[in-house]
């Protein structure tokens, strides 16, 4: 069977440059070219979804469409079980928009104090579970997409601990580890993270012959 993308360019269609690194790791050994929508000036479309995976398909149908490239696009997200499920897609929102080496960027110190100060209010007995959920959307200028679903169970912890990670990463500890993601080796973190997750199913899908 041949393989549905084929080595070749790839619009990654972020402007996170943690995101792009993790992805392009990902993606280095199945002979992606892969190109960034930041790199290409293609502009960001509103994420007006209310699911991890439509929000996905917005930003990939989007790159696809303006770049005339296939495009893979991520969207995702903290969960707290103790919050409903939030912040979930709205994880970027939490940080707020603050300056960053004079442009606009996300306090994610903030985002991060937002969720423990939410804990803190429901009591010192509050679970502390929670996972980190990744949706990737793949699609292709004629329209056609595919959704791959992955996530990384873990806990909460505070204070934030590493510089490795970006987001929530510091305060995330995963299942059967006592490190956050942000102290983890890079390799290390992809082979357990929730996109890690969700790339496997992307390979088996959409990367292997």
């Amino acid at each position: 069977m041949t393989r549905l993308l084929p080595p070749g360019k790839l619009v990654i269609a972020t402007h996170n440059a943690g995101k792009l690194r993790e992805i392009r790791a990902l993606l280095a050994p199945f002979g992606m070219e892969c190109l960034s929508a930041g790199e290409l000036g293609l502009p960001e479309p509103a994420e007006t979804g209310t699911t991890f995976a439509e929000n996905a398909l917005i930003k990939a149908h989007a790159s696809a469409s303006a770049s005339g490239l296939p495009a893979l696009a991520d969207d995702s997200g903290l969960c707290v079980s103790a919050l409903g499920g939030a912040p979930g897609v709205y994880t970027a929102d939490w940080a707020e928009a603050a300056p960053f080496e004079g442009g606009p960027g996300r306090d994610w110190y903030m985002a991060m104090g937002k969720v423990e100060g939410k804990l803190a209010e429901l009591g010192p007995d509050t679970p502390r579970d929670c996972w980190f959920a990744c949706v990737l959307a793949l699609a292709w200028p004629d329209g056609r997409a595919m959704v791959f679903e992955g996530r990384a169970p873990g806990t909460l912890t505070w204070p934030p601990r590493g510089t490795l990670g970006f987001g929530y990463d510091p305060v995330f500890v995963p299942t059967g580890d006592t490190r956050t993601f942000a102290e983890l080796d890079p390799a290390e973190k992809h082979r357990i993270s929730h996109r890690a997750d969700a790339f496997s199913k992307l390979v088996s899908e959409a990367l292997t012959d």
